[in-house]
């Protein structure tokens, strides 16, 4: 059974969550949910499409789906450079996460989430 209304519930659920975690400071999480919205709601489109939805790249499952602009797979690409150096120490010369993400780089990971979320909304809803 399909079910791109609750794939796409949970991008506005990750993406919400994104903006609370950078109102509190907490930076590298409003990062990977930011990243996790664009992926969930990808999955969506493909859910939607009738489609198979692999793996956690949301460039790569945006570039899967018809009708998807080149921008939004380029955001999906720098949203996906959030999905592992955000929880990972190791994935940084020193440093945990949570110190080294800064405000900017949420505000855009939170711009680009929401184009992404914003045009999967559409479509879903023109369907």
């Amino acid at each position: 059974m399909r079910r791109p209304k609750d794939w796409f519930r949970q991008a506005e659920l990750d993406l919400e969550a994104a903006r609370d975690n950078q109102r509190t400071g907490h930076f590298e999480w409003a990062c990977f949910l930011a990243q996790q919205a664009a992926e969930k709601a990808a999955k969506a489109l493909h859910e939607a499409a009738g489609t198979e939805a692999w793996g956690n790249s949301a460039a790569a499952l945006l570039a899967g789906l018809e009708g998807v602009p080149p921008e939004l797979v380029d955001l999906g690409r720098a949203l996906d450079k959030h999905y592992i150096p955000t929880r990972y120490p190791n994935t940084h010369p020193q440093g945990a996460p949570g110190d080294l993400y800064t405000a900017r780089e949420a505000e855009r990971a939170l711009a680009d989430a929401e184009v992404i979320v914003e045009h999967v909304g559409s479509r879903l809803s023109s369907t």
